[in-house]
């Protein structure tokens, strides 16, 4: 009796199972954090007003723009390790670190909040640095270190505005 193929083909990329899994479950908590700040930045977008309407209202477009790009680099990462890449709202509310915003805060409560979410998706990108970097994953570190560089300098230039 022939033996049924195995249509899958396991993956051997230098990196063992259990560290993959455990880089794509930090990689599903950066993709909630991404995903949460990029709704809310989109949703700032829209909804700015105030005599720094047009400056904000430009700056948002142009980091939820960037945001859009970062979650499909970060989903993709999460497959090439082999593991699903989590999509759905019920999945980034659980995995997200970066709470909801309710109605429509003013301008400057806005930039604070963006501020404060970046940071979360900083010190999420970095808390998945070091089981990257301990399972010899620079692909995922080159990720990160991407991400990291992103958020930090996007966070100083929000406080900025608030100076």
């Amino acid at each position: 009796m022939a033996k049924s193929k195995d249509k899958t083909l396991k993956i051997d990329i230098g990196i063992g199972k259990d560290e993959r899994k455990a880089i794509a479950e930090g990689l599903s908590r950066l993709l909630a954090d991404e995903y949460t700040l990029y709704l809310k930045t989109h949703n700032f977008h829209w909804n700015v007003t105030g005599p720094m309407f047009n400056t904000l209202h430009l700056m948002f477009e142009t980091h939820y723009t960037e945001a859009a790009l970062a979650v499909d680099l970060v989903a993709e990462r999460i497959r090439a390790l082999g593991f699903p890449a989590p999509g759905t709202y019920q999945q980034y509310a659980a995995l997200s670190s970066i709470e909801e915003t309710e109605g429509v805060p003013e301008a400057m409560a806005m930039v604070r909040l963006l501020v404060k979410g970046h940071e979360a998706c900083a010190r999420t990108a970095r808390s998945v640095f070091p089981v990257a970097e301990a399972a010899h994953d620079e692909p995922s570190c080159d990720l990160l270190t991407q991400r990291l560089q992103l958020h930090e300098k996007t966070a100083w230039m929000l406080r900025s505005l608030l100076e």
